[in-house]
């Protein structure tokens, strides 16, 4: 199986800092409606905000785990063994703010194959 990539998604980091080996990056993500994050995962935790629009957030066992509104926390736990998607179902662009908690160097996710699920 492919890597299932991003789809309509653009983000820009805002701040970055390296502390004790371990990389902080805060990034605004910008999701087009209908687009995705494409199935991945991360090396390290995930803390986010949805500043605007609707993220619809699904599992590896294809489960729905939280839709999010504007103004709602979202986690996510690190490594391979947390595979999952985010896509916007809303009818305006999802705006998504992020700091990212990895070893230092590490990528911020890693693509991932869809798992049987059938949407990327």
């Amino acid at each position: 199986m492919s890597a299932t990539p991003s789809r309509d998604t653009n983000g820009v980091i805002l701040w970055q800092v390296t502390d004790g080996g371990t990389d902080y990056v805060f990034r605004e993500i910008t999701i087009a409606p209908g687009g995705s994050t494409g199935w991945h995962a991360h090396p390290g935790q995930l803390l986010a905000t949805v500043k605007e629009g609707v993220l619809l957030h699904n599992r590896a066992d294809c489960s729905v785990d939280g839709v999010y509104v504007a103004g709602q926390d979202i986690t996510e736990k690190g490594g391979p063994g947390y595979v999952h998607i985010g896509r916007n179902v809303g009818p305006t662009p999802l705006v998504l703010q992020v700091l990212y908690i990895n070893p230092a160097g590490a990528p911020l996710a890693d693509d991932a194959p869809d798992p049987g699920c059938g949407f990327a």
